[in-house]
């Protein structure tokens, strides 16, 4: 009977732990100022002429604040002032997949039992839309300019959703705008015609994608119903 009990608290330990640390963390990171302290100031100190030190500073602290919210386009930016195009952007993707990867398994080893038992519907609902085909449908979010970056990694990391094309969908999808940031901050003046046929490419990319992902998802559902009934 004890052992019964052990079980079935197990979820709700662990449940609680993750959101302890979460609060945790947030009041942590809020104390010491890491978000207010990640900018320019602190990349010319602590990055800029440093080397391979100052790389993987950069990315580590990318990583960090990605993974509890921290805005990767500012991540982006900071990786342009700092390494110029080519660099920053390689370093700023690296940094906000990371913060996506440990968001990711954070959630899914301390929070996926509690989630799942007591949110399971809705739960399946996020698990019907990206399990069966994740990596086109995580790309599809990640273009989009809406929702929450850490919110969908944690709701990933609590459903069924493998995590090598999560991680793979998310990395390219983060791509586009990271590439604009990294732009900005490098300094290079982006020209207007360039900005329109960026947001026109990334539109159109999505819609094809959105069409492409209905009617794959709607097929399986037509032949379905198309079978005949099998006789009593």
């Amino acid at each position: 009977m004890s052992e019964r009990k052990d079980a079935g608290f197990k979820p709700y330990l662990k449940g609680l732990v993750m959101i302890v640390s979460l609060v945790a963390i947030g009041y942590g990171l809020k104390a010491l100022g890491i978000s207010e302290m990640f900018d320019t100031n602190w990349v010319d100190a602590e990055v800029k002429g440093k080397g391979l030190t100052g790389e993987i500073a950069f990315v580590l602290m990318g990583a960090a604040v990605t993974a509890v919210g921290f805005p990767r386009q500012v991540v982006a930016f900071l990786g342009g002032y700092a390494f110029g195009f080519i660099e920053g952007t390689t370093l700023a993707l690296l940094g906000a997949t990371l913060g996506c990867i440990a968001a990711f398994v954070y959630a899914r080893v301390l929070g996926r039992s509690l989630v799942q038992r007591h949110f399971g519907k809705k739960i399946a609902r996020f698990d019907a839309i990206l399990a069966d085909r994740t990596f086109l449908t995580t790309l599809l979010i990640r273009f989009l300019p809406v929702g929450s970056n850490v919110v969908t990694n944690l709701l990933a990391g609590v459903s069924r959703v493998p995590i090598v094309p999560f991680v793979a969908g998310s990395a390219v999808g983060y791509l586009p705008q990271t590439v604009v940031f990294v732009l900005i901050g490098s300094g290079v003046h982006i020209d207007p015609t360039f900005r329109i046929g960026l947001g026109v490419a990334l539109f159109v990319a999505s819609a094809a994608l959105g069409v492409y992902l209905l009617r794959d998802i709607r097929r399986p559902l037509v032949v379905e119903d198309d079978e005949p009934e099998n006789p009593a």
